[in-house]
């Protein structure tokens, strides 16, 4: 670890880190005040439209510290929060962490179905509509167009309607018990979260891997008798992993944004849920615990695309990561 190269990359990753720190310091106070700047609030909810004496309102808004000022509230939920304390859901009189803990296994399941389904199918037809070409690329193309075109809210309702309600192949709703159980009840969730990203990959891997094919690399190895197979796996595919490794960056956000409509239609009972009635009734601490967590994800991933991205491409350098974006 003390060759130029191990250190300039420690030193790269330690800016990213802190760049990621502060800017999920910013988060924090966007994603707290942001609440507040929506109508209504959480004593109104709490009363549930009935009258209260001013003693009882008070009682409630000294509960919750909704008196008092802004930045006081904000650093005292941003001290509990770096303790692992979220504070209490309004909704469900219970610790936000607990809810937390409770619905994360569900949908962490239902995103890492989704993205291997992404990943396996999207790799796998746009490496077959650049090599095949002719009539194969031609319907890869219409089938991923078809992908492109359906949000995953209409594919979760078709499939619904048809693999579950129809034909009885799957539950129409629920996250299940025990590992085996779960994946039976995802799998027409994470094909429904899936089917969007499938088709944005195999467009990305089959232009990436289409521009590698013309490369002067590629004609060097073929005049030199290299087999076909392995010009196409070594000199084509690994060429192109820089692009489609900042896609995928791309793919794991979109899929813990697009998990909230899915889960709200097969009543999954993840946080994508949970954020949906949370918003609906105001119910602040819970929207910006998973929120913030949200936030934190992304981030994550785009600090491990940029880690990895100059591993896989050698041509880009550390820092400069958007050769593919």
């Amino acid at each position: 670890m003390n060759s130029p190269g191990a250190m300039g990359f420690l030193r790269f990753a330690a800016r990213r880190l802190l760049e990621m720190a502060v800017t999920l310091l910013g988060a924090s106070f966007v994603v707290f005040g942001a609440m507040y700047l929506a109508p209504g609030n959480p004593a109104s909810f709490l009363l549930s439209g009935r009258s209260a004496s001013p003693e009882a309102l008070q009682a409630i808004n000294e509960q919750y510290h909704l008196d008092d000022p802004f930045l006081v509230r904000y650093l005292r939920w941003l001290g509990q929060v770096l303790q692992g304390d979220f504070g209490r859901s309004i909704t469900y009189r219970t610790d936000v962490s607990k809810l937390l803990a409770d619905r994360i296994p569900a949908t962490l399941l239902l995103v890492g179905m989704a993205l291997v389904v992404v990943v396996v199918l999207g790799l796998v037809l746009g490496r077959l509509g650049a090599v095949r070409g002719g009539a194969t690329d031609a319907t890869i193309l219409v089938t991923t167009t078809f992908a492109l075109g359906t949000p995953s809210f209409v594919a979760a309702v078709l499939l619904q309607g048809l693999f579950a309600v129809k034909l009885g192949w799957f539950p129409t709703s629920g996250a299940g018990d025990g590992v085996g159980d779960m994946v039976w009840h995802l799998t027409l969730p994470a094909i429904a979260l899936a089917l969007y990203l499938i088709g944005m990959l195999a467009r990305v891997t089959r232009s990436a891997m289409l521009e590698a094919l013309e490369g002067e690399h590629v004609t060097v190895a073929r005049s030199r008798g290299v087999p076909e197979r392995e010009v196409i796996s070594r000199h084509v595919f690994r060429n192109s992993l820089g692009t489609v490794l900042t896609t995928g960056g791309l793919i794991v956000s979109t899929l813990l944004v697009c998990t909230i409509l899915v889960e709200s239609a097969f009543s999954v009972g993840g946080l994508g849920q949970l954020l949906e009635l949370s918003t609906t009734t105001k119910d602040f601490p819970t929207v910006q615990a998973i929120s913030l967590i949200i936030v934190a994800l992304f981030m994550t991933v785009n600090l491990v695309v940029d880690l990895l991205h100059p591993l896989v491409d050698p041509r880009v350098t550390l820092g400069s990561r958007r050769s593919g974006a």
